[in-house]
């Protein structure tokens, strides 16, 4: 394709030429030009479109898939889109085996465009027969007429990367580009990419960056394959527990390590400050070449790939319940705690209601203090603690009406109240606040909600 075509055939020719964006906010504390390869502007949404199709087109150079064949491959979901385009138009079938870390979306989204996915174990080594490795690897001795894309060993994945990416960019920054950020899995966009760079100046310097919990890392700097760096982790689609044969030392000078908060937390802040909806990876990316700042020159310009499109991660970075559950979320303000909390009920009740109704909700949803409203506003609260006292004192109070046995009303706090400050709101007589958002809806926070988000952060 060419990039001033204003018509084409089918959505495969809208591959590649993607956009190179300055970024500004993010990266105000870099003394340099930063510029984002926004990979996420590709048909699939993803840079694994350029190497699907490559791939596939190689593989039919080869006589390795004929009409009517079967696609076999084990996916994290981005090269499996851009191998189902390519399928449709190709007239192929498709079945890509994934992990269960990988998030939902992207199953669903390979489902939407005609594949068969298979969900395998993440916590299980590549040999193992449940692992998505295998599986693939199983599946193509089985399937008649199938091809066995294995995107990690087949080097047309590295040479996608040589012929469209590293052009690309060469001829987008007029020749000045200075350092190409990756961060890495199969290895194809950072060697190809990498190697043709280095041709065209050899000074360019290539940094990959991984994730701790991945064996990559350590292969690059000692030579060592050492199982013992392989650990679960949360990032996608970036780190490997195996050595892809992608990867060409030549073209790399550096490998930098990410922790799963950083990536998350840096693609939300690229989100949010740059307005670009970028995927966990580029998080990944850009949180590592701030790691490596000291190394930057006012006259670099730096390249940094986003791979992929935010809205493969909905459900996961780009959700606060799922970031505070996993300690990703700074807690500072009420409203901060409230986000992480996700969508619950608030659940009330009159003051002409009984104490029976109080004590049947408080079991029924295991809750320990609850609002009394009367006339719409909040008049009181009953607790646990306070009506156990109440009924040992008085089996019959039982049938009474709440008016009889009100406690404080629980206090309300501003959603910008800073989270060390409800020390003086939540007591032992009295463990949660109300709040109230811009729209009206109040939430209640627990001492319990407060102890579980300041214990993960």
């Amino acid at each position: 394709m060419t990039p001033d075509k204003k018509v084409f055939n089918t959505i495969l020719e809208t591959i590649g030429n993607t956009p190179l964006i300055r970024l500004h906010k993010t990266v105000a504390d870099l003394p340099c030009k930063v510029y984002a390869k926004v990979e996420f502007f590709n048909p699939g949404n993803s840079i694994k479109d350029r190497m699907a199709l490559k791939m596939l087109e190689v593989a039919e150079q080869e006589g390795k898939i004929k009409p009517g064949g079967t696609i076999i491959e084990g996916t994290s979901g981005n090269t499996g889109m851009g191998l189902a385009l390519a399928a449709i138009h190709k007239g192929y079938k498709c079945i890509f085996t994934t992990t269960d870390k990988q998030s939902k979306e992207k199953a669903d989204i390979l489902k939407a465009v005609g594949a068969e996915v298979i969900v395998c174990p993440t916590n299980v080594e590549p040999e193992d027969p449940q692992s998505y490795y295998s599986v693939s690897k199983r599946l193509a001795t089985e399937v008649p007429n199938s091809w066995y894309v294995n995107q990690y060993d087949n080097l047309a994945n590295r040479m996608a990367h040589y012929e469209q990416t590293g052009p690309e960019i060469w001829e987008q920054t007029e020749g000045k580009v200075t350092h190409l950020i990756v961060a890495t899995g199969t290895g194809g966009t950072v060697s190809g990419t990498g190697q043709y760079l280095k041709e065209k100046n050899p000074n360019i310097q290539v940094w990959a960056i991984d994730s701790y919990g991945s064996l990559l890392t350590k292969w690059f700097n000692t030579g060592e394959l050492d199982m013992n760096e392989v650990h679960p982790y949360i990032t996608e689609g970036i780190g490997e527990d195996f050595l892809p044969e992608n990867y060409t030392k030549d073209a790399i000078d550096h490998f930098e390590q990410v922790t799963d908060k950083d990536g998350a937390v840096m693609a939300r802040r690229i989100a949010k400050e740059e307005g670009i909806f970028v995927g966990y990876s580029a998080g990944s990316a850009l949180a590592g070449l701030k790691q490596l700042k000291a190394k930057l020159k006012p006259e670099d310009v730096v390249v940094v790939i986003f791979h992929d499109h935010g809205s493969r991660y909905v459900g996961k970075i780009y959700n606060d319940e799922w970031m505070l559950d996993r300690g990703f979320l700074e807690v500072n303000t009420v409203q901060d705690l409230v986000n992480g909390l996700g969508a619950r009920k608030l659940l009330t009740l009159t003051a002409d209601q009984t104490v029976q109704d109080a004590l049947a909700l408080m079991q029924k949803y295991d809750i320990e203090q609850i609002p009394v409203k009367e006339d719409n506003n909040f008049t009181g609260s009953v607790s646990q603690g306070g009506l156990f006292k109440k009924i040992m004192q008085d089996a019959q109070i039982r049938e009474k009406s709440l008016k009889e046995v009100l406690e404080t009303a629980i206090p309300v706090v501003a959603m910008d109240l800073p989270i060390d400050r409800l020390s003086g709101y939540i007591t032992k007589e009295n463990n949660a606040v109300l709040a109230k958002d811009d729209s009206g809806k109040v939430h209640i926070i627990t001492q319990y909600d407060v102890l579980n988000a300041l214990s993960k952060g």
